[in-house]
């Protein structure tokens, strides 16, 4: 589900529910100063032939997505596109449904059951969905992860950056959540270290895992001798594919690629002492994860 909202001269406050394309065509509903407007979504054009119908200067909808209805990225696109050319700006914000929840919510669970088991739960901290202000933007550019953490002491938390950042996807394209990336790394000023991206695929009913680091870019032999942030770029290090097999008797699920591997020297800025190693997830694991996500579909 996401809240789109528009500055133009469009429509005071107005709420948009998404509906199939079956249902009646898109329509504004009472206002006054207690009962903002409502639209129901059936497609683009006739969003804005209702955004035109009211006054105002600012318009917000929101549309909601469920497992039977998805609104597809082509769509938000669109909608970016008709805007640009009525000159309408637009913001995005996502409000997740279950199956969303669920990508990111068991993956860093995972991790952090590792943690746990390791005795070492008491030296990370788990940050969640706080927002997280760009590194020389004070008026603007935030972000907020949907599960992220990070060590601690090692960090000031009044101004903490997490370490580890899980992105997770449904609606939107896989194309469209590796643009996060290059901002969680240099936003950061390069103190996110590792990002993890989780994926849904509806066609396929399987779930894409991404494994993202920086690493210095192709320069001449020898010019990177520090963690130049100039020189880092994010690197694909790993994808994992979990495909559901429906038709097996119990459901089966098959992970193409091998464990999936978090560095410990990312998580915790350090290399690994007596004892201590990578956080590894299994292919049982990652077949547990991909259950215990796709009861939600």
């Amino acid at each position: 589900m996401a809240s789109i909202a528009s500055r133009s001269a469009a429509s005071p406050s107005v709420s948009a529910s998404a509906q199939p394309a079956s249902t009646v065509p898109t329509s504004i509903g009472s206002i006054d100063d207690s009962d903002p407007l409502t639209i129901q979504f059936t497609t683009v054009q006739e969003l804005f032939a209702a955004i035109n119908c009211a006054p105002g200067d600012f318009l917000t909808a929101t549309v909601t997505t469920n497992h039977h209805l998805t609104i597809s990225p082509s769509s938000f696109a669109e909608i970016v596109r008709e805007g640009e050319q009525r000159r309408r700006n637009f913001c995005f914000i996502t409000i997740p449904t279950d199956l969303h929840e669920q990508l990111h919510h068991q993956l860093y669970d995972s991790f952090r059951d590792q943690l746990v088991r390791s005795g070492r739960e008491n030296t990370w901290t788990t940050l969640g969905t706080a927002t997280c202000q760009g590194q020389g933007h004070p008026g603007g550019d935030c972000g907020e992860g949907d599960s992220t953490g990070g060590p601690i002491p090692d960090r000031d938390m009044k101004r903490v950056w997490p370490a580890l950042v899980v992105e997770a996807g449904v609606s939107q394209s896989l194309a469209g959540l590796r643009q996060t990336i290059r901002w969680w790394f240099s936003a950061s000023d390069h103190q996110v270290q590792l990002v993890l991206l989780a994926k849904f695929e509806p066609t396929r009913c399987a779930i894409i895992l991404e494994r993202w680091e920086e690493e210095p870019s192709a320069t001449r032999p020898g010019a990177m001798t520090t963690r130049n942030a100039a020189a880092l770029q994010p690197v694909l290090q790993q994808t994992i594919a979990i495909t559901q097999d429906a038709s097996a008797e119990p459901i089966s699920y098959q992970v193409a690629s091998s464990a999936l591997v978090l560095r410990f020297k990312l998580l915790f800025l350090r290399d690994p002492g007596p004892g201590e190693g990578d956080f590894v997830l299994s292919v049982q694991d990652l077949e547990n994860y991909a259950r215990d996500v796709l009861r939600y579909m």
